[in-house]
């Protein structure tokens, strides 16, 4: 009597098929990259190989270990000083109509400024001796909106009847605020979260660009510093790393929004269809 075959369910097989399916990709192209690198005879300060790539990451691990971890620590502070600032401004805006339509607008005007065109001016301000505050304020300012945004729409977007009727029974701010609003917002806050988490790493990578010296260490000054000595390998490096932490931060906060969202919210319910 034949076995029957070992079948993966639809939803584990789905899940892998999503990690593998990208690796795949990811392996062929680094491949292809390697054999045409190779064959063309491309030079290294043009286009280093992977194989450089990894050589370079190896001899120079703990420095560039070193500059992640200072990337990682100004982008994790940039990301929570937006996400309470923005969540807690949204919540006052939401108490006060007056309070919205005399700030918001600035707070627009602090969203479209080029972080390019301030940061000298940031640098004034906080001292050059202190230029890691300057990044964490540079930072902050690229991330802050999409959290005070989102937030906003979202403690609106709460149905009026049940706003009315928890009124009517005699609830107070609060419970609104808790019971009804928040709930309804958190989809918006998770999202806002989500975007924030991205543009607070490359609000800190612009910042240490345009406000960078010698005394900041993070991956982006290596990257000058790399390019300056024509280093391009080591420079690959550091933009892998980059890119690395970039997919782990929207990793986790994808985590999170499914976490939180999973039993009760239309976009993260399992459909049987």
């Amino acid at each position: 009597m034949s076995e029957a075959p070992i079948t993966l369910p639809p939803d584990v097989s789905g899940r892998v098929l999503k990690v593998a399916l990208p690796l795949l990709v990811g392996v062929l192209f680094l491949v292809a990259w390697q054999l045409i690198v190779t064959a063309l005879g491309v030079p290294k300060f043009v286009l280093p190989a992977p194989t450089l790539i990894w050589r370079a990451f190896i001899a120079d691990f703990w420095s560039l270990m070193g500059s992640l971890w200072f990337t990682l620590t100004v982008t994790v502070e940039a990301f929570i000083a937006a996400v309470v600032g923005g969540v807690a401004l949204a919540v006052l805006f939401s108490q006060s109509r007056w309070i919205a339509t005399a700030f918001f607008p600035y707070a627009v005007i602090l969203q479209v400024t080029p972080v390019v065109s301030i940061a000298p001016l940031i640098i004034i301000w906080v001292g050059y001796d202190n230029v890691r505050l300057a990044l964490l304020i540079l930072a902050w300012i690229v991330a802050f909106f999409p959290v005070l945004s989102n937030t906003t729409l979202g403690l609106r977007s709460t149905d009026h009847n049940l706003r009315n009727l928890m009124q009517l029974y005699g609830a107070s701010r609060w419970r609104v605020l808790t019971e009804i609003q928040f709930p309804t917002a958190l989809p918006y806050i998770l999202a806002g979260m989500k975007i924030s988490g991205g543009l607070s790493l490359i609000g800190a990578v612009v910042a240490e660009f345009v406000a960078g010296s010698g005394a900041s260490t993070g991956l982006a000054w290596r990257i000058i510093e790399a390019g300056n000595r024509l280093d391009i390998p080591r420079m690959f490096a550091a933009l892998g790393l980059l890119s690395v932490l970039g997919i782990l931060i929207f990793g986790l906060m994808s985590a999170l929004e499914y976490f939180a969202l999973r039993h009760w919210h239309e976009s993260a319910v399992r459909r049987e269809n």
